[in-house]
Protein backbone atom coordinates (compact mmCIF):
# COMPACT_ATOMS: atom_id res chain seq x y z
CA UNK A 1 0.00 0.00 0.00
CA UNK A 2 1.51 3.43 -1.14
CA UNK A 3 0.04 6.34 0.92
CA UNK A 4 1.35 10.06 -0.92
CA UNK A 5 1.02 13.02 1.94
CA UNK A 6 -1.84 15.38 0.22
CA UNK A 7 -1.69 18.13 3.30
CA UNK A 8 -3.70 18.31 6.25
CA UNK A 9 -6.34 15.34 6.37
CA UNK A 10 -5.53 14.48 3.26
CA UNK A 11 -3.98 11.57 1.78
CA UNK A 12 -3.65 9.58 -1.49
CA UNK A 13 -4.11 5.80 -0.76
CA UNK A 14 -2.90 3.63 -3.58
CA UNK A 15 -3.26 -0.20 -3.82
CA UNK A 16 -3.28 -2.89 -6.72
CA UNK A 17 -7.26 -2.61 -6.70
CA UNK A 18 -7.51 1.01 -7.29
CA UNK A 19 -6.84 4.55 -5.31
CA UNK A 20 -8.56 6.64 -2.82
CA UNK A 21 -7.81 10.38 -2.27
CA UNK A 22 -9.56 11.22 0.92
CA UNK A 23 -10.47 15.40 2.02
CA UNK A 24 -8.58 17.20 -0.40
CA UNK A 25 -8.42 20.56 1.67
CA UNK A 26 -6.29 23.35 -0.34
CA UNK A 27 -8.24 26.43 -0.75
CA UNK A 28 -8.58 28.72 2.54
CA UNK A 29 -11.53 28.15 5.03
CA UNK A 30 -13.69 29.74 7.95
CA UNK A 31 -14.00 33.50 6.60
CA UNK A 32 -10.24 32.80 4.92
CA UNK A 33 -9.03 32.38 8.69
CA UNK A 34 -7.31 28.39 8.10
CA UNK A 35 -5.13 27.13 5.41
CA UNK A 36 -3.54 23.98 5.04
CA UNK A 37 0.53 24.15 6.22
CA UNK A 38 2.40 23.02 4.89
CA UNK A 39 1.55 24.47 1.64
CA UNK A 40 -0.04 22.06 -0.49
CA UNK A 41 -1.55 23.97 -4.19
CA UNK A 42 1.54 23.06 -5.76
CA UNK A 43 0.47 19.12 -5.75
CA UNK A 44 -0.83 17.57 -9.68
CA UNK A 45 -4.52 17.75 -7.93
CA UNK A 46 -5.68 17.41 -11.71
CA UNK A 47 -3.75 14.02 -11.55
CA UNK A 48 -5.13 13.49 -7.49
CA UNK A 49 -8.24 13.94 -8.96
CA UNK A 50 -8.84 11.14 -10.90
CA UNK A 51 -8.49 8.52 -8.09
CA UNK A 52 -11.01 5.41 -8.23
CA UNK A 53 -13.12 6.86 -4.74
CA UNK A 54 -13.02 9.50 -2.76
CA UNK A 55 -13.81 9.80 0.78
CA UNK A 56 -14.78 12.97 2.04
CA UNK A 57 -14.63 12.10 6.46
CA UNK A 58 -17.07 15.13 7.37
CA UNK A 59 -18.42 18.54 6.58
CA UNK A 60 -16.02 20.85 7.99
CA UNK A 61 -14.57 22.94 5.61
CA UNK A 62 -10.71 21.83 6.18
CA UNK A 63 -12.30 18.17 4.77
CA UNK A 64 -15.02 19.52 2.17
CA UNK A 65 -13.39 22.11 -0.08
CA UNK A 66 -15.96 22.83 -2.77
CA UNK A 67 -14.11 24.62 -4.67
CA UNK A 68 -11.20 21.98 -4.96
CA UNK A 69 -13.78 19.25 -5.37
CA UNK A 70 -15.54 20.88 -7.79
CA UNK A 71 -12.73 22.06 -10.15
CA UNK A 72 -10.11 19.44 -9.35
CA UNK A 73 -11.80 15.94 -8.80
CA UNK A 74 -12.99 14.25 -11.40
CA UNK A 75 -16.80 13.10 -11.02
CA UNK A 76 -16.41 9.78 -12.55
CA UNK A 77 -15.07 8.64 -9.11
CA UNK A 78 -16.88 6.62 -6.89
CA UNK A 79 -17.35 8.12 -3.04
CA UNK A 80 -17.36 6.01 -0.35
CA UNK A 81 -20.39 7.93 1.96
CA UNK A 82 -20.10 7.54 5.32
CA UNK A 83 -23.70 6.49 7.40
CA UNK A 84 -24.59 9.60 8.39
CA UNK A 85 -28.12 10.60 10.15
CA UNK A 86 -28.84 13.43 7.49
CA UNK A 87 -28.32 13.48 3.63
CA UNK A 88 -26.58 16.75 3.67
CA UNK A 89 -22.65 15.21 2.69
CA UNK A 90 -24.31 13.36 -0.01
CA UNK A 91 -26.48 16.53 -0.94
CA UNK A 92 -23.80 19.00 -1.35
CA UNK A 93 -21.50 16.73 -3.40
CA UNK A 94 -24.36 15.62 -5.65
CA UNK A 95 -24.63 19.80 -5.99
CA UNK A 96 -20.90 19.82 -7.61
CA UNK A 97 -21.53 17.30 -9.98
CA UNK A 98 -20.75 13.80 -7.75
CA UNK A 99 -22.77 11.32 -9.54
CA UNK A 100 -21.60 7.27 -8.34
CA UNK A 101 -22.13 6.71 -4.44
CA UNK A 102 -21.50 3.69 -2.11
CA UNK A 103 -23.22 4.24 0.81
CA UNK A 104 -21.63 2.60 3.49
CA UNK A 105 -22.97 0.53 6.59
CA UNK A 106 -21.02 1.91 9.84
CA UNK A 107 -18.39 -0.53 11.59
CA UNK A 108 -19.55 -3.07 8.56
CA UNK A 109 -16.29 -4.03 5.99
CA UNK A 110 -17.29 -3.63 2.59
CA UNK A 111 -15.38 -5.14 -0.05
CA UNK A 112 -14.85 -3.21 -3.08
CA UNK A 113 -13.53 -4.98 -6.76
CA UNK A 114 -9.70 -6.57 -6.47
CA UNK A 115 -10.28 -7.08 -3.11
CA UNK A 116 -9.55 -3.64 -1.66
CA UNK A 117 -11.36 -3.52 1.84
CA UNK A 118 -12.72 -0.43 3.58
CA UNK A 119 -14.73 0.33 6.75
CA UNK A 120 -16.21 3.82 7.76
CA UNK A 121 -17.43 4.25 10.90
CA UNK A 122 -19.87 7.21 11.24
CA UNK A 123 -20.21 9.31 14.31
CA UNK A 124 -23.68 11.04 14.63
CA UNK A 125 -23.97 12.83 18.14
CA UNK A 126 -24.54 16.75 17.55
CA UNK A 127 -21.12 17.16 19.30
CA UNK A 128 -19.44 15.07 16.53
CA UNK A 129 -18.32 17.70 13.62
CA UNK A 130 -21.54 19.51 11.89
CA UNK A 131 -24.06 16.83 12.74
CA UNK A 132 -21.36 13.62 12.05
CA UNK A 133 -17.55 13.10 11.70
CA UNK A 134 -15.85 9.75 10.74
CA UNK A 135 -13.05 7.67 10.18
CA UNK A 136 -11.82 5.17 7.29
CA UNK A 137 -10.35 1.43 7.59
CA UNK A 138 -9.04 0.17 4.54
CA UNK A 139 -7.40 -3.35 3.80
CA UNK A 140 -5.47 -4.80 0.77
CA UNK A 141 -2.83 -7.72 0.43
CA UNK A 142 -2.92 -8.24 4.36
CA UNK A 143 -2.08 -4.23 4.63
CA UNK A 144 -4.10 -2.20 7.00
CA UNK A 145 -4.73 1.24 7.64
CA UNK A 146 -6.97 3.39 9.96
CA UNK A 147 -7.29 7.15 8.66
CA UNK A 148 -8.98 8.63 12.46
CA UNK A 149 -8.74 11.73 11.60
CA UNK A 150 -10.60 14.05 13.55
CA UNK A 151 -13.04 11.60 14.71
CA UNK A 152 -13.33 10.56 18.78
CA UNK A 153 -14.57 7.17 19.13
CA UNK A 154 -15.16 5.71 22.11
CA UNK A 155 -12.40 3.09 21.54
CA UNK A 156 -11.03 1.64 18.75
CA UNK A 157 -11.67 -1.95 19.56
CA UNK A 158 -13.90 -2.27 15.76
CA UNK A 159 -10.97 -1.30 14.28
CA UNK A 160 -8.77 -3.40 16.25
CA UNK A 161 -10.30 -6.53 16.25
CA UNK A 162 -10.05 -6.65 12.27
CA UNK A 163 -6.21 -7.69 12.50
CA UNK A 164 -3.32 -5.75 13.30
CA UNK A 165 -3.61 -2.20 11.80
CA UNK A 166 -0.19 -1.27 9.97
CA UNK A 167 -0.65 2.69 9.56
CA UNK A 168 -2.40 4.75 11.77
CA UNK A 169 -3.30 8.49 10.63
CA UNK A 170 -4.92 10.94 13.62
CA UNK A 171 -5.11 14.14 14.57
CA UNK A 172 -2.62 15.51 17.88
CA UNK A 173 -3.44 19.32 16.99
CA UNK A 174 -6.01 21.77 18.23
CA UNK A 175 -8.89 22.69 15.68
CA UNK A 176 -10.89 24.67 17.73
CA UNK A 177 -11.12 28.64 19.20
CA UNK A 178 -10.67 27.84 22.93
CA UNK A 179 -8.83 29.74 24.92
CA UNK A 180 -7.62 32.43 22.18
CA UNK A 181 -11.30 34.02 21.73
CA UNK A 182 -12.32 34.47 25.33
CA UNK A 183 -11.93 37.64 26.77
CA UNK A 184 -10.19 36.71 29.42
CA UNK A 185 -6.16 38.06 30.79
CA UNK A 186 -3.57 36.65 28.97
CA UNK A 187 -2.15 34.85 31.80
CA UNK A 188 -5.16 33.06 32.26
CA UNK A 189 -4.98 32.04 28.51
CA UNK A 190 -1.52 30.46 28.25
CA UNK A 191 -2.77 28.64 31.40
CA UNK A 192 -5.95 26.97 29.77
CA UNK A 193 -3.91 26.67 26.64
CA UNK A 194 -1.28 24.89 28.26
CA UNK A 195 -4.30 22.69 29.69
CA UNK A 196 -5.63 22.10 26.23
CA UNK A 197 -2.36 21.45 24.44
CA UNK A 198 -2.01 18.20 26.82
CA UNK A 199 -4.90 17.05 27.16
CA UNK A 200 -4.92 17.42 22.82
CA UNK A 201 -1.09 15.12 23.07
CA UNK A 202 -2.76 12.99 26.01
CA UNK A 203 -5.98 12.11 23.79
CA UNK A 204 -3.67 11.48 20.87
CA UNK A 205 -1.51 9.31 22.54
CA UNK A 206 -4.06 6.69 24.18
CA UNK A 207 -5.70 6.12 20.90
CA UNK A 208 -1.95 5.64 19.46
CA UNK A 209 -1.59 3.12 22.84
CA UNK A 210 -5.04 1.38 22.23
CA UNK A 211 -4.56 0.58 18.21
CA UNK A 212 -1.21 -0.62 19.14
CA UNK A 213 -0.14 0.16 14.84
CA UNK A 214 3.08 -0.83 13.94
CA UNK A 215 3.30 2.98 12.25
CA UNK A 216 2.15 6.66 13.32
CA UNK A 217 1.50 9.46 11.03
CA UNK A 218 0.29 12.44 12.81
CA UNK A 219 -2.84 14.46 10.71
CA UNK A 220 -5.03 16.56 10.12
CA UNK A 221 -3.48 19.93 11.89
CA UNK A 222 -2.67 21.81 12.59
CA UNK A 223 -3.97 25.27 10.26
CA UNK A 224 -2.18 27.91 9.54
CA UNK A 225 -3.47 31.54 9.78
CA UNK A 226 -1.84 33.69 6.72
CA UNK A 227 -4.13 36.86 7.79
CA UNK A 228 -2.67 39.86 9.38
CA UNK A 229 -5.70 39.56 11.72
CA UNK A 230 -5.03 36.04 13.34
CA UNK A 231 -1.41 35.62 12.77
CA UNK A 232 -0.75 35.70 16.51
CA UNK A 233 -2.48 32.18 16.71
CA UNK A 234 0.75 30.53 14.74
CA UNK A 235 2.49 28.67 16.97
CA UNK A 236 5.68 30.53 16.35
CA UNK A 237 6.07 32.39 19.23
CA UNK A 238 7.36 30.24 21.38
CA UNK A 239 3.80 30.46 23.38
CA UNK A 240 3.44 27.28 25.66
CA UNK A 241 -0.16 27.99 25.73
CA UNK A 242 -0.50 27.83 22.03
CA UNK A 243 -2.95 24.93 21.11
CA UNK A 244 -1.36 24.34 17.59
CA UNK A 245 1.23 22.50 18.06
CA UNK A 246 2.95 21.51 14.66
CA UNK A 247 3.79 17.82 13.69
CA UNK A 248 7.45 17.91 14.38
CA UNK A 249 6.39 19.28 17.93
CA UNK A 250 4.20 16.58 18.13
CA UNK A 251 6.42 13.63 16.99
CA UNK A 252 9.76 15.14 19.05
CA UNK A 253 6.73 14.84 21.82
CA UNK A 254 6.14 11.04 20.92
CA UNK A 255 10.03 10.32 20.88
CA UNK A 256 10.10 11.66 24.32
CA UNK A 257 7.55 8.76 25.38
CA UNK A 258 9.96 6.47 23.98
CA UNK A 259 8.25 6.26 20.88
CA UNK A 260 10.44 5.42 17.52
CA UNK A 261 7.58 4.72 14.64
CA UNK A 262 5.63 8.59 13.77
CA UNK A 263 6.11 9.19 10.56
CA UNK A 264 5.83 12.95 9.50
CA UNK A 265 3.66 13.43 6.05
CA UNK A 266 4.06 16.40 4.36
CA UNK A 267 2.71 17.39 0.90
CA UNK A 268 4.20 14.77 -1.42
CA UNK A 269 5.70 12.52 1.39
CA UNK A 270 5.16 9.09 -0.21
CA UNK A 271 5.67 5.85 2.27
CA UNK A 272 5.63 2.71 1.21
CA UNK A 273 3.83 0.56 3.55
CA UNK A 274 4.28 -3.18 3.88
CA UNK A 275 3.19 -5.87 6.88
CA UNK A 276 6.79 -5.71 7.90
CA UNK A 277 7.84 -2.20 7.08
CA UNK A 278 6.99 1.51 6.19
CA UNK A 279 9.90 3.13 3.53
CA UNK A 280 9.54 6.76 3.59
CA UNK A 281 10.05 9.41 0.42
CA UNK A 282 10.23 13.08 1.68
CA UNK A 283 10.21 15.81 -0.50
CA UNK A 284 12.38 18.17 1.28
CA UNK A 285 16.20 16.54 2.34
CA UNK A 286 15.28 17.11 6.32
CA UNK A 287 11.76 17.53 7.85
CA UNK A 288 12.80 18.67 10.90
CA UNK A 289 15.03 22.05 9.15
CA UNK A 290 11.78 22.30 7.24
CA UNK A 291 10.00 23.07 10.25
CA UNK A 292 13.01 24.75 12.07
CA UNK A 293 11.98 27.32 9.12
CA UNK A 294 8.21 27.22 9.63
CA UNK A 295 7.86 31.12 10.18
CA UNK A 296 9.81 31.98 6.99
CA UNK A 297 7.69 29.53 5.07
CA UNK A 298 4.53 31.34 7.06
CA UNK A 299 5.32 34.55 5.62
CA UNK A 300 6.22 33.67 2.28
CA UNK A 301 2.81 31.53 2.30
CA UNK A 302 1.02 34.73 3.91
CA UNK A 303 2.68 36.68 0.56
CA UNK A 304 1.40 34.09 -2.50
CA UNK A 305 -2.30 34.61 -0.54
CA UNK A 306 -2.60 38.52 0.44
CA UNK A 307 -4.86 38.53 -2.86
CA UNK A 308 -6.82 35.83 -2.00
CA UNK A 309 -7.35 36.96 2.07
CA UNK A 310 -8.22 40.47 0.58
CA UNK A 311 -10.73 39.15 -2.46
CA UNK A 312 -12.98 36.90 0.52
CA UNK A 313 -12.94 40.16 2.58
CA UNK A 314 -14.17 42.04 0.08
CA UNK A 315 -17.47 39.70 -0.40
CA UNK A 316 -18.49 39.47 3.45
CA UNK A 317 -20.27 42.87 3.54
CA UNK A 318 -23.70 43.00 2.41
CA UNK A 319 -25.40 46.23 3.92
CA UNK A 320 -28.67 45.75 2.47
CA UNK A 321 -29.66 42.76 5.16
CA UNK A 322 -31.38 44.34 8.09
CA UNK A 323 -29.49 42.02 10.68
CA UNK A 324 -32.30 41.45 13.21
CA UNK A 325 -35.23 41.49 11.33
CA UNK A 326 -33.24 38.84 9.36
CA UNK A 327 -32.11 36.91 12.36
CA UNK A 328 -35.69 37.22 13.80
CA UNK A 329 -36.81 35.63 10.65
CA UNK A 330 -34.62 32.66 10.40
CA UNK A 331 -33.74 31.82 13.79
CA UNK A 332 -37.13 32.17 15.42
CA UNK A 333 -38.69 29.33 13.96
CA UNK A 334 -35.63 27.21 14.69
CA UNK A 335 -35.62 28.52 18.71
CA UNK A 336 -39.53 27.42 18.89
CA UNK A 337 -38.37 23.50 17.85
CA UNK A 338 -34.87 23.97 20.59
CA UNK A 339 -36.72 22.28 23.29
CA UNK A 340 -33.86 20.09 24.84
CA UNK A 341 -31.71 22.94 23.82
CA UNK A 342 -33.72 25.55 25.10
CA UNK A 343 -33.60 24.28 28.75
CA UNK A 344 -29.85 23.47 28.55
CA UNK A 345 -28.74 27.33 27.76
CA UNK A 346 -31.79 28.74 30.23
CA UNK A 347 -30.63 32.36 29.18
CA UNK A 348 -30.07 34.77 26.57
CA UNK A 349 -26.94 34.57 24.07
CA UNK A 350 -26.25 38.40 23.06
CA UNK A 351 -24.14 39.08 19.92
CA UNK A 352 -22.67 42.38 20.01
CA UNK A 353 -21.99 43.42 16.54
CA UNK A 354 -19.18 45.93 15.49
CA UNK A 355 -17.64 47.77 12.57
CA UNK A 356 -13.67 47.31 11.90
CA UNK A 357 -10.89 45.08 13.29
CA UNK A 358 -12.58 42.88 16.47
CA UNK A 359 -10.88 41.13 19.14
CA UNK A 360 -10.76 42.54 23.27
CA UNK A 361 -7.86 44.45 22.66
CA UNK A 362 -8.64 46.49 19.48
CA UNK A 363 -9.84 50.29 19.70
CA UNK A 364 -10.76 50.82 16.41
CA UNK A 365 -13.73 48.57 16.18
CA UNK A 366 -17.00 50.56 17.05
CA UNK A 367 -19.97 48.55 18.02
CA UNK A 368 -23.37 49.12 16.49
CA UNK A 369 -25.98 46.67 17.44
CA UNK A 370 -26.44 44.65 20.29
CA UNK A 371 -28.61 41.31 19.61
CA UNK A 372 -30.13 38.50 22.04
CA UNK A 373 -31.34 35.06 21.14
CA UNK A 374 -33.53 34.25 24.04
CA UNK A 375 -33.77 30.72 24.81
CA UNK A 376 -36.33 31.26 27.44
CA UNK A 377 -38.50 33.34 25.89
CA UNK A 378 -37.97 31.65 22.11
CA UNK A 379 -37.30 35.10 20.50
CA UNK A 380 -34.60 37.44 18.65
CA UNK A 381 -34.60 40.92 20.10
CA UNK A 382 -32.54 43.59 20.64
CA UNK A 383 -30.39 43.39 23.58
CA UNK A 384 -32.49 45.38 26.76
CA UNK A 385 -29.16 45.84 29.18
CA UNK A 386 -29.93 42.77 31.07
CA UNK A 387 -27.51 40.24 32.12
CA UNK A 388 -26.70 37.42 30.25
CA UNK A 389 -24.23 34.46 30.51
CA UNK A 390 -22.98 34.29 26.90
CA UNK A 391 -21.94 36.90 24.73
CA UNK A 392 -20.49 37.03 21.62
CA UNK A 393 -18.73 40.02 19.42
CA UNK A 394 -18.06 40.25 16.18
CA UNK A 395 -17.90 42.03 12.76
CA UNK A 396 -21.29 42.77 11.27
CA UNK A 397 -20.60 41.98 8.43
CA UNK A 398 -19.66 38.64 9.08
CA UNK A 399 -23.11 37.96 10.65
CA UNK A 400 -24.34 39.80 7.36
CA UNK A 401 -22.61 37.20 4.84
CA UNK A 402 -23.72 33.99 6.79
CA UNK A 403 -27.19 35.46 6.79
CA UNK A 404 -26.69 36.41 2.86
CA UNK A 405 -25.51 33.15 2.34
CA UNK A 406 -28.41 31.17 4.16
CA UNK A 407 -25.79 29.40 6.28
CA UNK A 408 -27.02 26.70 8.41
CA UNK A 409 -23.64 26.05 10.45
CA UNK A 410 -22.37 29.32 12.14
CA UNK A 411 -19.77 26.80 13.86
CA UNK A 412 -18.72 25.92 10.75
CA UNK A 413 -18.18 29.18 9.24
CA UNK A 414 -18.08 31.74 12.13
CA UNK A 415 -16.47 29.97 15.34
CA UNK A 416 -14.03 27.92 13.66
CA UNK A 417 -12.77 31.35 12.01
CA UNK A 418 -11.45 32.49 15.06
CA UNK A 419 -12.59 36.30 13.99
CA UNK A 420 -14.84 36.70 17.23
CA UNK A 421 -14.27 37.09 20.95
CA UNK A 422 -16.54 35.53 23.50
CA UNK A 423 -17.10 35.72 27.12
CA UNK A 424 -19.22 33.59 29.40
CA UNK A 425 -20.27 33.26 32.90
CA UNK A 426 -19.32 29.63 34.23
CA UNK A 427 -18.92 26.69 32.86
CA UNK A 428 -18.86 25.28 28.98
CA UNK A 429 -22.53 24.66 27.63
CA UNK A 430 -22.36 22.42 24.83
CA UNK A 431 -25.96 23.53 23.87
CA UNK A 432 -24.82 26.86 22.84
CA UNK A 433 -22.38 25.79 19.87
CA UNK A 434 -24.91 23.00 19.01
CA UNK A 435 -27.60 25.15 18.89
CA UNK A 436 -25.76 27.65 16.15
CA UNK A 437 -25.01 24.55 13.97
CA UNK A 438 -28.44 23.36 13.65
CA UNK A 439 -30.20 26.09 12.38
CA UNK A 440 -31.79 24.48 9.86
CA UNK A 441 -34.88 22.77 10.57
CA UNK A 442 -33.40 18.62 10.03
CA UNK A 443 -30.60 19.45 11.94
CA UNK A 444 -32.45 20.74 14.68
CA UNK A 445 -35.32 18.31 14.91
CA UNK A 446 -32.23 15.15 14.29
CA UNK A 447 -30.10 16.97 17.09
CA UNK A 448 -33.50 17.32 19.70
CA UNK A 449 -34.38 13.85 18.95
CA UNK A 450 -30.64 12.91 19.94
CA UNK A 451 -30.61 14.58 23.26
CA UNK A 452 -34.10 13.37 24.07
CA UNK A 453 -33.34 9.98 23.31
CA UNK A 454 -30.52 10.27 25.79
CA UNK A 455 -32.75 10.10 28.92
CA UNK A 456 -34.11 6.41 29.67
CA UNK A 457 -38.09 7.13 29.47
CA UNK A 458 -38.57 8.11 25.70
CA UNK A 459 -41.42 10.12 25.36
CA UNK A 460 -44.60 9.02 23.93
CA UNK A 461 -47.69 11.29 22.46
CA UNK A 462 -51.01 11.05 21.37
CA UNK A 463 -52.26 11.52 17.81
CA UNK A 464 -55.85 10.25 16.84
CA UNK A 465 -56.32 6.85 18.03
CA UNK A 466 -52.59 6.21 18.54
CA UNK A 467 -49.98 6.51 21.03
CA UNK A 468 -46.94 6.82 19.43
CA UNK A 469 -43.24 7.79 20.23
CA UNK A 470 -42.55 11.30 19.77
CA UNK A 471 -39.01 11.17 17.48
CA UNK A 472 -39.50 9.85 14.14
CA UNK A 473 -36.87 7.16 13.77
CA UNK A 474 -35.88 8.16 10.25
CA UNK A 475 -34.05 11.71 11.39
CA UNK A 476 -36.27 12.76 14.56
CA UNK A 477 -38.51 15.12 13.56
CA UNK A 478 -40.86 15.72 16.43
CA UNK A 479 -44.02 13.75 15.36
CA UNK A 480 -46.53 16.34 17.63
CA UNK A 481 -45.32 18.78 14.92
CA UNK A 482 -45.01 16.79 11.37
CA UNK A 483 -47.20 13.63 12.39
CA UNK A 484 -50.09 12.84 10.14
CA UNK A 485 -52.30 9.88 10.79
CA UNK A 486 -54.38 8.43 7.92
CA UNK A 487 -56.16 5.24 7.15
CA UNK A 488 -53.76 3.66 10.65
CA UNK A 489 -50.74 5.04 7.82
CA UNK A 490 -48.62 7.88 10.03
CA UNK A 491 -46.62 9.96 7.72
CA UNK A 492 -43.82 12.36 9.10
CA UNK A 493 -44.56 15.29 6.70
CA UNK A 494 -40.51 16.09 7.73
CA UNK A 495 -39.36 13.85 4.78
CA UNK A 496 -42.29 11.57 4.08
CA UNK A 497 -41.33 8.71 5.72
CA UNK A 498 -44.24 6.64 6.51
CA UNK A 499 -45.01 3.77 8.77
CA UNK A 500 -47.96 1.07 9.47
CA UNK A 501 -49.11 1.97 12.92
CA UNK A 502 -50.86 -1.73 13.58
CA UNK A 503 -47.02 -3.51 13.25
CA UNK A 504 -44.54 -0.32 13.71
CA UNK A 505 -43.13 -1.33 10.35
CA UNK A 506 -41.74 1.35 8.24
CA UNK A 507 -43.06 1.64 4.92
CA UNK A 508 -40.52 3.55 3.35
CA UNK A 509 -37.46 1.66 4.03
CA UNK A 510 -36.30 -1.39 5.81
CA UNK A 511 -36.01 -1.16 9.96
CA UNK A 512 -36.77 2.02 11.33
CA UNK A 513 -39.79 0.68 13.24
CA UNK A 514 -41.94 2.83 14.91
CA UNK A 515 -43.24 2.26 18.86
CA UNK A 516 -47.18 2.23 18.62
CA UNK A 517 -50.66 0.95 20.16
CA UNK A 518 -54.02 1.76 20.15
CA UNK A 519 -55.18 4.72 22.44
CA UNK A 520 -57.45 3.37 25.18
CA UNK A 521 -60.46 5.19 25.34
CA UNK A 522 -61.99 5.23 29.19
CA UNK A 523 -65.16 3.31 28.84
CA UNK A 524 -67.79 5.94 29.22
CA UNK A 525 -70.64 5.59 32.54
CA UNK A 526 -73.89 3.81 31.74
CA UNK A 527 -76.47 6.88 31.59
Amino acid sequence: MRVTGTGHASMFIETGAGSILTDPWVNPAYFASWFPFPDNSGLDWDRLGQADYLYVSHLHRDHFDAKNLKERISKKTTVLLPAYPTSELRDELEALGFRNFIETVSDEVLELDGGLKVMIQALTSPTDGPIGDSSLWVEYDGVRLLNQNDARPTDLSVFRDLGHVHAHLLQFSGAIWYPMVYELPQAAKTAFGKQKRARQFDRTVRYIDDLNASWVFPIAGPPCFLDDELWQFNDIFGDEGNIFPDQQVFVDHLRELGYDNAVIPLPGTVAEITADGCEVTQPVPDVAEFFANKEQHLRDYRERQRIVIEAEKASWSHPEIDVLATMKERIEPILSEAEQMAKGIGGPVRFDLVTGKNGDDDTDAEQVESIVVDFLDRQVRPYAGEKVRYRFRTERRLIEHLLYTGEVDWVNSLFLSCRFSAARIGQYNEFVYAFFKCLSEERINYAEGWYAEQKPDAEDIVLGDWVVQRRCPHLKADLTRFGKIEDGVLTCQMHGWKFDLASGRCITSVGHEIRSSRREVPAQPES
